[in-house]
């Protein structure tokens, strides 16, 4: 649904794109991720034809966004920049844009439910707070009911409750086959939503993988103490369990801790301890993102 391929874009000096490649599923949510500067927003802009690369191609649907027949119908944006008028009302800002993009009027009042702005949508946009003015963005970007979004950090601006709200509504959105790009500098906001990740830092790519990968890579391994260590440590080895010792009748083991205690209780073995040793994800986020002399820090 979207695919980049070799994109690099300068600015001056400045690299912020590097030979970077990678595409989004159809009705996926993939989240865009990497630290403040890493090239998210230029990329996105590159996306959408707002950004000319030094190198490399961008598509969406199989077209450049310029390309498209009613991109307004077909894509919906929301970038870190919002242009409404602060004297307009919500209701009326949206009113404008669906009279540009050719919507029925009628479909404004359905964005607003949707983003649970209605109450709010009659009050000038200068008095909205961010998280307010996020969701009317959110709304803009939903007008045309487009198959494809592509949302820079939506969740700026928001409490938690509303970044649970925004979650539960990007899930929902992913539901009705919407394909969902949104991007992050953090992985906390995106990893209960998003089914794949694509990581960049200064520009390149890092790594694309599922996010049920990188929460393998946080997985760690299990620690296990026993009186009877090394005869568990046999068993362990014999059903392929990468095993060493650690000390003290512990042993650190590749597996579940699930599976390490059924051998143990089919083997009569006493455990006095079974515990896993994990990273968290904004750890392995961290690692993959890390200059070597950051790493650790």
């Amino acid at each position: 649904m979207i695919e980049v391929v070799g994109l690099s874009k300068r600015f001056g000096s400045t690299l912020a794109v590097d030979d970077l490649t990678f595409s989004v599923k159809p009705g996926a949510i993939t989240g865009f991720l990497g630290p403040n500067g890493a090239g998210k927003s230029t990329t996105m802009r590159a996306i959408l034809g707002l950004v000319r690369p030094n190198a490399g191609t961008t598509s969406i649907l199989g077209q450049q966004y310029r390309e498209l027949d009613q991109p307004v119908r077909r894509v919906g944006v929301l970038l870190e920049t919002f242009d409404a008028h602060p004297g307009r009302s919500g209701r009326n800002h949206l009113r404008v844009l669906a009279l540009a993009g050719g919507i029925p009027r009628a479909r404004v009042d359905e964005v607003l439910s949707l983003v649970d702005l209605g109450q709010a949508s009659r009050r000038r946009v200068k008095g909205y707070s961010l998280g307010m003015r996020q969701r009317l963005g959110l709304a803009a970007a939903l007008l045309g009911d487009p198959e494809v979004l592509v949302l820079d950090e939506p969740a700026n601006g928001l409490d938690p409750q509303g970044i649970r709200w925004l979650r539960d509504f990007l899930r929902t959105l992913a539901a009705d086959g919407r394909t969902i790009l949104v991007s992050s500098h953090v992985l906390a906001e995106v990893a209960q939503t998003v089914d794949e990740v694509v990581i960049i830092h200064r520009g390149k790519l890092v790594q694309q993988v599922a996010m049920a990968e990188l929460e393998a890579m946080a997985a760690g391994s299990t620690t296990v103490r026993s009186p009877e260590a090394e005869r568990l440590a046999t068993l362990l080895a014999e059903a392929d369990m990468g095993v060493r010792a650690v000390g003290d009748g512990r042993l650190a083991v590749a597996a579940p801790p699930e599976q390490i205690g059924e051998i143990a209780a089919a083997n009569g073995v006493v455990l006095h301890e079974l515990s896993v040793e994990r990273a968290t994800l904004e750890e392995v986020f961290l690692e993959l993102t890390g200059e070597p002399g950051e790493r650790g820090a």
